[in-house]
């Protein structure tokens, strides 16, 4: 996970005005057919007067398409030797604008399948335009008839992951149509990941440095339903949601800490207390042992915190105390109730604290480890 502070933060008045001759298109294609040409010539048609190409590995029989962008003077082919992933290949065209088209202002990344269409990137470079400290994301209608069922299907999961553990709320979690400010893009290197799991990253990374993004619809498009996507539904969705989870994975580690101690405890002190008093030792003797790792790691590796370490630890603590109190009161509740004994007690809390998880998990992330609002927010349909 990237970190961040409030020194590398951009404000709007930092990133300066962005005009259309300013952006370029970056399109990263392996072995195209005659439609990236469409796409080519369709974005210079569009008014983008520059276009940038990653050929990332493409084989003998798939370099034509390359080799007739090369005759329009807009454009631009960087190539791979072999194949590295879309997500390297974004990380080329970025390196490149950074190194060598300081010019350059703005981006707008698309797929080179012709499924981007140049109106809509059209679109994306004048809100750019508008607001270059936004990140603007072109959103697709996954409720349209065209969209194949896995695809739908895909898409609604992954949204509501990323809106349950992650708090960011969209509606197109791998759209590769985006415009971005040439002032990000330095940033955006340093993000981890080579494949398809980058765009992923991405938005993780902006949710945890504070980049604001706004959700621009576009038309939805599946040529021959899909068929030409590079996609691996299995491969890459595991490094897709792998971020995903690492993002939660301190909240899961801090649990089975807990957990192990909370057991541990309560055998120790079966034939020394009573039943209410084992679990409240056991509670609060395990929660004092996983919460030093949560904190510290929630604070560090999962949300990245800008606020001081008292601020946070004095919210941390008195969250913490509140969340104990209602795991043992719950805890002490069903299992009198029920007559749990052994590890009947250790069930029992796991479904006390699943449920308490899913609520602290967002208190932590808006209220305790709270990022401090930077001075590029943007009211009017931006979000974050």
């Amino acid at each position: 996970m990237i970190k961040t502070d409030e020194k590398s933060k951009l404000d709007i008045a930092q990133i300066e005005p962005i005009s259309m001759e300013q952006l370029m298109v970056v399109v990263p294609s392996l072995n195209p057919d005659d439609k990236l040409i469409q796409v080519v010539d369709g974005m210079i048609a569009a008014g983008f007067s520059y276009v940038l190409l990653v050929d990332d590995g493409s084989d003998k029989d798939h370099w034509k398409p390359f080799l007739e962008a090369e005759q329009r003077p807009a454009c631009t082919v960087l190539r791979h030797e072999k194949n590295l992933g879309k997500g390297r290949a974004l990380k080329t065209a970025f390196d490149y604008i950074c190194r060598e088209r300081r010019d350059i202002r703005g981006v707008v990344t698309v797929d080179g399948d012709n499924q981007h269409k140049p109106r809509d990137a059209r679109r994306l470079a004048e809100e750019l335009i508008k607001y270059p400290a936004v990140v603007m994301l072109g959103v697709r209608n996954f409720k349209e008839h065209q969209v194949p069922l896995h695809n739908r299907m895909g898409n609604m999961i992954t949204s509501l992951v990323f809106r349950m553990l992650c708090g960011i709320a969209l509606s197109d979690t791998q759209t590769g149509m985006r415009a971005i400010s040439a002032e990000h893009l330095p940033r955006f290197l340093e993000v981890a990941g080579e494949r398809f799991e980058y765009e992923t990253n991405m938005l993780l990374f902006m949710k945890t440095a504070g980049i604001h993004f706004r959700e621009i619809p576009i038309e939805t498009v599946y040529i021959e339903n899909n068929a030409t996507s590079h996609f691996n539904p299995l491969t890459d969705s595991a490094k897709i949601y792998g971020p995903i989870l690492k993002f939660a994975g301190g909240s899961v580690a801090s649990a089975g800490i807990d957990l192990f101690f909370f057991t541990l405890l309560i055998w120790a002190l079966q034939d020394m207390a009573s039943l209410n008093r084992q679990i409240l030792i056991a509670t609060v003797g395990a929660r004092a042992v996983s919460s030093l790792f949560n904190y510290t790691f929630n604070r560090r590796a999962v949300f990245s915190s800008n606020e001081s370490r008292r601020i946070t630890i004095v919210r941390y603590y008195f969250l913490c105390i509140v969340q104990m109190m209602i795991s043992y009161k719950g805890v002490a509740l069903l299992v009198g109730a029920a007559g749990f004994t052994g590890l009947g007690k250790t069930v029992v809390k796991l479904g006390v604290d699943s449920i308490l998880f899913a609520m602290t998990f967002h208190i932590q992330r808006e209220w305790v480890f709270k990022k401090k609002k930077s001075d590029s927010y943007i009211d009017s349909g931006v979000q974050q």
